[in-house]
């Protein structure tokens, strides 16, 4: 096989899997707006824990990769942020006393980090777009660079984080089922408990 052939057939694979990853980055901004325009709390967090254990498959699967490179030393300039300042306060609203959280940023320099679920959310929704519009520009060497660069530095910490604060919520929902019958059991007990002390 030529180094010509080799390039193309690399040059192949790595368009399909940037528009893998493309797929899953917007999948995961049009899941994020749904949930935060739907307005019940009740089934948001579990879908967010659902929407951000599948975009921290696609950033595994980004540093999993070789690193990429830039074609460019500065990014292109691809417009203005998407605003989602809407998009957090509607989140924020929704998860209420839920949103704010705490978690360690760097396990091996251990630092306690207050955070919002809403805030972190919406910036790992800022760092994907971002990428997202390289991609949609034709540029998906630089897309893929960003997705890459931006889940090692900042999201994927931020969606790990928020992970285990969704997850913890949901587990509370699911096992701190307070039991029925504990009322009587406590009186039995106490009659028991009476019945001894006269023995």
């Amino acid at each position: 096989m030529s180094e010509e052939t080799s390039q193309v057939m690399g040059d192949s694979a790595e368009r399909q899997f940037a528009e893998e990853i493309a797929d899953q980055v917007e999948s995961f901004l049009i899941a994020l707006r749904a949930i935060g325009a739907g307005g019940d709390s009740g089934s948001a967090v579990p879908l967010l824990l659902l929407e951000v254990s599948q975009v921290l498959l696609a950033g595994a699967r980004l540093g999993a990769q070789r690193d990429f490179e830039p074609r460019q030393e500065y990014q292109p300039d691809v417009g203005p942020e998407a605003d989602v300042d809407d998009l957090r306060l509607r989140l924020a609203d929704m998860l209420g006393d839920a949103d704010t959280y705490s978690f360690v940023f760097d396990p091996y320099a251990p630092e306690i980090v207050v955070s919002q679920l809403s805030d972190d959310l919406t910036a790992i929704a800022a760092d994907l777009e971002n990428g997202l519009r390289h991609y949609r520009r034709g540029d998906a060497d630089e897309a893929l660079w960003w997705w890459q660069f931006s889940y090692v530095s900042n999201w994927g910490n931020l969606a790990g984080a928020a992970l285990n604060a969704l997850l913890t919520v949901v587990s509370h929902d699911r096992l701190d089922t307070e039991f029925s019958g504990e009322e009587e059991d406590l009186a039995v007990a106490e009659e028991i408990l009476e019945g001894d002390a006269a023995l």
